[in-house]
């Protein structure tokens, strides 16, 4: 896990995973280092991954206050608990649909969670910061957030993309990729995290696209793209050209077979 600082309010806590045939995803944490820190999503839930060791180098887990959990993939919750336990203070903020979702795997602690949804406000001392729902969204508890004073958004999947290697994908700055092949990568996201925008009303869909369009972040934070500066009006347009995009469709069971094979001994390759 890579960090990277992003002037004196926020803290990337970047990784990837490698997905066969698409590329390497981002899988971003962030610390948002407002008088009452908030952590963002909790990486992945892998065997070799220690996110609470990992935000130890940024920031002090018993100091913080609040956790957004944009919602409850397992991608955002491999730490959750161990930091819900390193920081004894801190509240999680989610929605009752999130809350359901988890309570079928392990159930939260009900008195350290704050419910907060798409319109709301959570005031976290020195800044508010605006809830919402993002355009795209593979999970239905979604819910991302702006933060006026450093006008930035935390869109959750919204935005995101596979990068060609891990080494870009953890990167500090998404603008070091060509913008044709980030839009091509976003289109490719679109397809595979939210298919049902191939089928989706294009006025009904433009028109959830229009708080992003007030907002004006000057930065993006996308779980699954490298940190985005001034590339908002693009990152819209490329929304906006969504709907109608042909579906994704995975490798099949011939595929697998031919992907097991190389892995093999023995195998071919």
């Amino acid at each position: 896990m890579t960090t990277h600082k992003l002037g004196p309010d926020v803290t990337v806590l970047a990784d990837s995973l490698e997905v066969p045939g698409i590329g390497f995803l981002p899988v971003n944490s962030f610390v948002l280092h407002s008088e009452q820190p908030v952590v963002v999503d909790t990486g992945l839930g892998l065997p070799d991954r220690d996110f609470v060791d990992a935000l130890g180098s940024v920031v002090d887990p018993a100091d913080v206050r609040w956790i957004w959990l944009t919602h409850p993939d397992r991608d955002h919750t491999g730490g959750l608990f161990a930091l819900l336990e390193a920081a004894p203070r801190a509240r999680l903020v989610t929605t009752f649909l999130a809350a359901g979702i988890m309570s079928t795997e392990r159930p939260l602690p009900l008195d350290r969670v704050y419910f907060l949804n798409p319109g709301q406000t959570l005031d976290v001392g020195d800044r508010t910061l605006h809830a919402f729902r993002p355009p795209l969204f593979d999970n239905p508890a979604t819910v991302g957030f702006y933060e006026d004073r450093s006008r930035t958004c935390f869109s959750s999947d919204c935005f995101g993309g596979p990068m060609p290697s891990a080494d870009v994908a953890t990167g500090a700055d998404v603008g070091a990729v060509p913008a044709e092949d980030v839009r091509a990568s976003q289109r490719l996201w679109a397809s595979v995290d939210s298919p049902w925008v191939q089928v989706v009303d294009p006025d009904r869909f433009l028109a959830t696209v229009e708080p992003l369009r007030a907002m004006d972040p000057q930065t993006i934070l996308c779980t699954h793209l490298p940190p985005a500066v001034g590339q908002t009006a693009r990152f819209i347009d490329t929304l906006a050209a969504l709907p109608g995009i042909d579906a994704f469709t995975g490798p099949d069971q011939a595929a697998l077979e031919q992907m097991l094979a190389h892995f093999e001994p023995g195998g071919r390759g």
